[in-house]
């Protein structure tokens, strides 16, 4: 009941940050995903190299919140392009930092610093190209909160599906990288995905009508849950249960986010290819 509590609690606070981020203006969706960003870059460094190249894990944070901030100003208050180009100073210094490991081994370890950059800065920097209008620059973080909408709801339905019909005779889903997930889950999570576009489409909050907010909805359904084994592929691999301990009841927010670091950019790939 306690942990129940802990979870709900958290949960309310997550959701009201969010909320406040995409619906009240640019400046608390830049501070708030710079933050996440930088949070999650850190989870990711910290369970993949732990207490190694800690100088290079900094630059490699700080490229990553300089990429998305880079762009926000781009997009929503016409910042020169070029300024870009400061980013090349910190890659450098990741790169030129390797010149001084005497451990040859580093070699193997370092790839993770320019991962976490695609991994996890890339992929939030791309919702800077549909919070803010093309015509007229205004913000409206309703799109990227309807996706949200949405991998919550997949979520949730994979989670109550699995739990009623996934648990005991059910089909596992990937059993070597997560033994809990069910086909029964997936699916649950599907239905409910899909339900949720139809409900955001009805209501105008996803652009193109209803078919192009199902494809969506089938989209972030798809990627997250494969976002989710990533993620979770990740962990098992360096026997870590949480990546962070920054959410109580939830564990990190690479917990939390790891869905939309894949579903994320296919879904806004393809609102911009249709140009709704």
């Amino acid at each position: 009941m306690k942990n129940l509590l802990t979870r709900t609690a958290s949960g309310i606070v997550f959701l009201g940050i969010m909320l406040g981020a995409l619906l009240w203006s640019p400046i608390p969706f830049c501070i708030v995903f710079a933050f996440i960003i930088a949070v999650m870059m850190g989870e990711y460094l910290h369970i993949s190299l732990g207490r190694h190249h800690k100088f290079a894990q900094v630059l490699a944070i700080a490229t990553g919140v300089l990429l998305f901030s880079g762009v926000f100003f781009i997009k929503g208050y016409g910042l020169d392009p070029k300024y870009l180009f400061i980013l090349t100073l910190p890659v450098s210094g990741i790169f030129i930092r390797l010149l001084y490991e005497k451990d040859k081994e580093s070699y193997k370890s370092y790839p993770y610093l320019p991962g976490a950059i695609l991994y996890i800065a890339l992929p939030f920097t791309l919702c800077n190209f549909i919070v803010f209008n093309p015509a007229d620059g205004s913000f409206n973080g309703l799109v990227i909160l309807s996706l949200m909408i949405i991998l919550w709801a997949s979520d949730i339905g994979a989670y109550l599906f699995g739990m009623t019909l996934g648990q005991k005779h059910g089909h596992k889903l990937f059993p070597s990288v997560s033994p809990k997930k069910s086909w029964e889950g997936y699916f649950g999570g599907l239905f409910t995905s899909l339900l949720a576009g139809w409900i955001l489409s009805y209501f105008g909050l996803l652009p193109g009508g209803i078919i192009h907010s199902l494809i969506i909805a089938l989209i972030i359904n798809i990627f997250g849950t494969l976002g989710d084994l990533a993620e979770s592929q990740l962990k098992r691999n360096f026997g870590v249960k949480d990546a962070g301990k920054i959410m109580p009841g939830h564990g990190g927010l690479l917990d939390r986010f790891d869905g939309a670091l894949m579903s994320f950019p296919i879904a806004i790939s393809y609102i911009m290819i249709f140009e709704l």
